[in-house]
């Protein structure tokens, strides 16, 4: 599967002889460039996590708007963030790259995983990132024909600096129909995914399955809900209803969970987005 990666532009030096006014900017750029060599978060730092399924931009009210859309997602000053539904040069959305869109209206890494063909483009998954993406990989899931194709979306980054330890991330969105495919795309992200080595990894999308079905009971098994029993619903945005909307963690004991929130945005898309604030425990290591 295609798998794309975009990059920030470094700084130029000379932006260090501009005015006071300029130089506040400069500072705000200097930032962001010790990010991009490794400086990354504060050790300790909770990351603050969003999934949104975005409906390749267009909100409840038919309105096609892609900086709608980076503008809630910039208004939780996401470190890592899962979008579904995004269209890469699509007819229905005048060949615009939202991937690429996204990354420069938020001003993050981006990493955009192919899971169909489409008008004449693509769509599939992407993956915002506050942190440089040091590894890409795009997993096809199972499902029967002719249900739309899904996939998986993982990344690697390392959000405490260049010589701490990695966090995987996958953004993943399931089938919306048919349950036994969803169970099978929960067997295949545990088989991907599920592993004894101790290594925080995060899973958060639109998993189409609400807490008590087969297919959560089964995920569940493995991964810790960051929302918890309670969490809150996600659609439809303009009056939730249902809570198909996750981020799940694993190994449950090297996370705490310090808040989540679904945000109250009515408009932008048929869903809402949702954060989660967590925090890994274990001692890092490169």
């Amino acid at each position: 599967m295609a798998t794309f990666a975009y990059n920030a532009r470094t700084m130029s030096s000379k932006l260090l002889r501009l005015s006071f006014c300029a130089a506040a900017l400069l500072c705000v750029r200097a930032g962001a460039d010790l990010q991009e060599a490794g400086a990354g978060a504060e050790p300790g730092r909770p990351l603050r996590v969003v999934t949104y399924n975005i409906h390749h931009g267009e909100g409840v009210d038919a309105k096609l708007d892609l900086a709608r859309i980076a503008g809630v997602i910039t208004a939780q000053k996401p470190d890592l963030v899962a979008v579904q539904e995004v269209d890469v040069r699509t007819r229905r959305t005048s060949s615009v790259d939202q991937a690429a869109g996204l990354a420069k209206l938020t001003g993050m890494h981006v990493a955009f995983g192919r899971t169909i063909d489409y008008q004449g483009g693509q769509y599939g998954n992407a993956v915002l990132s506050r942190f440089p993406v040091e590894k890409i990989e795009t997993h096809s899931l199972p499902g029967e024909e002719p249900a739309e194709r899904r996939g998986a979306l993982a990344v690697t980054v390392r959000p405490w600096g260049r010589d701490e330890g990695v966090v995987t991330f996958v953004a993943t969105h399931f089938d919306h129909q048919r349950e036994p495919d969803r169970i099978r795309q929960v067997k295949e992200i545990n088989r991907l995914f599920v592993k004894d080595d101790g290594a925080p990894v995060i899973l958060a999308g639109d998993l189409n399955a609400v807490p008590d079905s087969e297919p959560m009971r089964v995920l569940l098994k493995e991964w810790t809900d960051a929302g918890g029993a309670n969490g809150a619903a996600t659609v439809p945005a303009d009056k939730p209803r249902r809570r198909i909307d996750y981020v799940l963690l694993r190994p449950s004991s090297g996370w705490r969970v310090v808040e989540t929130l679904v945000v109250e945005e009515p408009l932008a898309s048929d869903h809402r987005p949702l954060l989660a604030v967590v925090e890994w425990k274990q001692p890092r290591t490169p």
